[in-house]
């Protein structure tokens, strides 16, 4: 299976749907509870700040083989405004939105890659990866 799952995300029942089947494909690849549970946690993270900033986005998540080890791939992805300062937004506790600022450096702690790529006013695309131990 490796086939991409794409959600479109729009509204708060689409961070619902792309946890549940982050999750379910989490438990698919054998992952623990504890772990599917972390992904599950950073795909709502994502999504969220999908719907926050850009109001419509996209996630996709797919099964990765790396050379000894299988883990997923979650790719949040917008059309939206843009991240102003990626090292700022990677800072905990800072927000534009007025929230408590876990979002980036929350997920970046759940998982073994993070990866933004975010270009003003053209959208911004995280890519995390979280390998099965």
């Amino acid at each position: 299976m490796d086939d991409e799952i794409r959600v479109p995300i729009g509204s708060d029942q689409d961070i619902v749907a792309a946890r549940h089947k982050g999750r379910a494909l989490a438990a698919e690849l054998g992952f623990s509870s504890g772990d599917a549970t972390l992904i599950a946690t950073a795909i709502s993270e994502l999504a969220r700040n999908i719907l926050t900033y850009a109001k419509t986005g996209e996630i996709r998540l797919k099964m990765i083989h790396g050379s000894i080890r299988k883990g997923i791939q979650v790719v949040a992805q917008d059309q939206g405004p843009g991240i102003a300062n990626i090292e700022q937004a990677l800072r905990d506790g800072f927000s534009t939105s007025g929230s408590l600022g876990l979002g980036l450096p929350g997920v970046m702690r759940l998982v073994d890659e993070f990866q933004v790529d975010s270009q003003n006013r053209q959208g911004t695309t995280v890519t995390i990866k979280k390998w099965k131990a």
